[in-house]
């Protein structure tokens, strides 16, 4: 293995998030792996993979915004809200004018109150919902406010009788569900909707152009790692240089005097490594994290 950090990793379609994780855990040749946010199966794109004891920056990584090109299909309507699941209903679409179909994404854009698909990850008294839907219940899960602060509809195509495709961009908060939008948009239209096509382009400032697919990273292997711990946490980060004295006591847990940087923000020691993740609060800086060599 090639030490800790991160692997921004380019999902195939048709694997879990978990899936992709169990792969790296063999070619990195550790168990201490874990991803910074879950793609559904059917999705593509971005996943950022923690190695080591980069793991433990996962936790602001899954916080970060994200980027999603997708496809709308309008005209169906599915039980998961996606296409992997059954069609509940279809209503003919063709009639819907371009304008119609542009001005049903505005209302879904900006802080928005968006109900999680029912077919989720989201867990109820301790089950994910999606099992209980498989088992047969009828989940009704609250809504939550995400905010989505872009949706570019980028064309709308009619290869299809009855159907419309929807091409469009989309940023956002984490925990935005783009089926939910799918779904929200073609009831809004009185024709149903769902997502035929997912794709992350970027997790924060990770993006598709710096990814690795598996078969790359396969033939990498054990050296899977492309942004070492120390690069990772500079560049997400922002920085703050320690003295000796100042990396000792970090490195034990003690607090830091506040230089008033907006936190949380990386300390990296006189020899460029990094020691903690820190927060200033009530006239301290404490680190959330340490992450110096034991």
């Amino acid at each position: 293995m090639n030490g800790d950090g991160l692997i921004v990793v380019d999902k195939p379609g048709g694997m879990t998030s978990h899936d992709v994780v169990a792969r790296i855990r063999r070619l990195a040749r550790t168990r201490r792996v874990g991803h910074g946010g879950t793609l559904d199966p059917m999705a593509t794109g971005v996943l950022v993979i923690g190695v080591g004891r980069a793991t433990r920056l996962l936790t602001y990584v899954i916080g970060a915004g994200k980027s999603y090109t997708a496809t709308i299909r309008l005209g169906q309507a599915t039980v998961t809200d996606d296409a992997e699941g059954d069609v509940l209903a279809s209503t003919p679409a063709g009639e819907l004018t371009d304008a119609a179909i542009r001005a049903a994404f505005v209302p879904l854009t900006g802080e928005i109150d968006q109900v999680p698909s029912a077919v989720s990850a989201i867990k109820i008294n301790g089950e994910r919902a999606y099992k209980r839907v498989r088992d047969g219940e009828s989940v009704e899960l609250p809504a939550r406010r995400v905010t989505v602060s872009r949706l570019d509809v980028l064309a709308i195509r009619r290869d299809t009788p009855d159907v419309v495709d929807v091409d469009v961009d989309v940023d956002c908060s984490s925990g935005t569900y783009i089926r939910a939008l799918a779904r929200d948009a073609g009831r809004s239209l009185g024709v149903g909707g769902h997502l035929t096509a997912l794709r992350r382009t970027a997790v924060g400032s990770f993006t598709l152009a710096e990814s690795a697919t598996l078969a790359t990273l396969e033939q990498r292997a054990p050296e899977v790692v492309n942004l070492p711990l120390d690069t990772a946490a500079d560049r997400y980060f922002s920085r703050r240089e320690a003295t000796a004295d100042e990396a000792k006591v970090l490195s034990h847990g003690g607090p830091l005097d506040p230089v008033g940087i907006a936190g949380p923000y990386a300390v990296f020691g006189p020899d460029g490594g990094l020691i903690a993740i820190v927060s200033e609060r009530d006239g301290r800086a404490r680190a959330e994290i340490v992450l110096a060599p034991a």
